[in-house]
């Protein structure tokens, strides 16, 4: 697990003055690392960390003649050519010294102060991008809260199959239709059958959010070699909110026997910022089962994921209405709940994943699956908030909600605080619902 050190101090302050505020999402002690370009051009895309309301192009920036040793502009070098995913691949040694170097460089009284004022760009002037190219997608099921919640409108006497509390459950995800923050998506079509005696093709009138973290890979290991829990954290490179989007009316009729597939494929939203394992370091929780449950099978377990396995961050979804937003009302929140309540921790699924030998490789994407808390209201989907359609969200201006509409954006929000700890964020993941295409 990281260890704390001089980057996590909540005395820090930069001369970014933005970055002072108690209330931004990216204070000197989160650095997370993104990729942007200039709104309106074309330039290739730019690797920059966020502070305050601005962002450190780090393309620029390692061009500053004297400003870095040869051994800080080599470990530049990748975040200067653009390739955040080669970075990542450098494994969490050289990621940190990163971070050590930035934060120095970002500090009140740093030498280099004026140097790299020239390096900001707002961000409010900048179009972001993913944050790198994925190549493989797995998403997880490590709420039991959402799997029993959901377990129930199905399985009301059963509702957890008998082999969740054994195996991280899992399945194979789409990449290519894998988008950024902010660019919204057309209403899916699939086959919809209900109790109809046949099924038939339409637009899903049962369009739900998913309120999930991904977790991205850095250093792979090679095909054949799993990854054992000792070692799984040292391959996690950071933290992004997932929206995965889903047709709720789609899913029930395709998903036997092979799982999800068009119910899901045709969008999943991520926010644009990695918030790196260093930045979360400070809050570490213990993980434990609850009394009675078994133990994680010795390759699923470690002293280590026992005493700080878990992480605290807290969730959110909210929603703005097309409605809402021509009347300039601001989006309301529908639920919260925290990560630190999955049944499984981030070390559990990489090594799950790679224990058959799977090869994991820079840049892969893990999802953690919708995480809904263990009160009523903390459900991370409308197919709970709203028992499966059958009770109404009520919202501002008397408009009211069971599932997702035409023009409906969805705002995922996570932020990690603590006493004795400087909060931060992770921006907003955010899309809105375009109306279907014509067939």
């Amino acid at each position: 697990m990281t260890r704390l050190d001089t980057t996590h101090d909540p005395a820090l302050r930069s001369w970014v003055e933005s970055a002072n505020d108690p209330a931004t999402d990216f204070p000197i002690q989160s650095l997370p690392f993104g990729r942007f370009r200039l709104a309106g051009s074309l330039q290739a895309w730019r690797v920059g960390v966020a502070i305050g309301d601005q962002i450190l192009d780090l393309t620029q920036a390692a061009e500053l003649a004297g400003a870095w040793t040869d051994a800080e502009r080599e470990r530049l070098a990748p975040l200067a050519h653009g390739d955040l995913k080669a970075f990542m691949a450098l494994g969490p040694i050289a990621r940190r010294a990163v971070r050590a170097q930035l934060s120095q460089a970002l500090r009140e009284d740093s030498p280099l102060q004026t140097a790299l004022a020239g390096c900001l760009v707002a961000q409010s002037q900048a179009v972001m991008g993913m944050p790198c190219d994925v190549g493989d997608y797995t998403d997880f099921y490590t709420s039991i809260h959402h799997a029993t919640a959901v377990g129930k409108l199905f399985r009301p006497d059963n509702p957890l199959l008998p082999n969740y509390k054994y195996v991280p459950i899992g399945y194979h995800g789409r990449s290519s239709s894998l988008q950024v923050s902010g660019i919204g998506f057309h209403r899916p079509q699939g086959q919809l059958k209900g109790d109809a005696p046949e099924p038939r093709f339409a637009p899903t009138a049962r369009l739900d959010h998913e309120l999930e973290l991904g977790a991205l890979i850095g250093a792979g290991n090679e095909q054949g070699e799993p990854i054992a829990m000792a070692n799984a954290e040292q391959h996690l490179f950071g933290l992004v909110l997932l929206n995965d989007w889903t047709a709720r009316d789609i899913q029930p009729w395709e998903y036997q026997p092979l799982g999800p597939f068009l119910s899901k494929n045709f969008a999943t939203t991520l926010s644009p910022w990695v918030v790196t394992m260093d930045a979360l370091a400070p809050f570490r929780v213990h993980f434990q089962r609850p009394a009675g449950d078994p133990a994680p099978l010795p390759y699923l377990d470690s002293a280590a994921n026992r005493e700080q396995g878990a992480i605290a961050i807290t969730l959110e979804v909210w929603l703005q209405t097309a409605g809402m937003r021509e009347r300039g009302e601001a989006a309301v929140r529908l639920m919260q709940s925290n990560f630190r309540d999955a049944y499984w921790t981030l070390a559990q699924l990489v090594a799950h994943h790679t224990s058959n030998g799977c090869n994991l490789r820079p840049g892969d994407l893990l999802g953690t699956g919708t995480q809904s808390g263990p009160e009523p209201g903390q459900g991370g989907s409308l197919h709970e908030l709203t028992q499966g359609g059958k009770q109404t969200i009520a919202l501002p201006g008397g408009e009211t909600r069971t599932y997702l509409q035409d023009g409906d954006t969805v705002i995922l929000r996570a932020f990690c605080e603590g006493d004795g700890h400087r909060r931060i964020g992770f921006g907003d993941c955010a899309a809105t619902v375009l109306p279907a295409r014509a067939p």
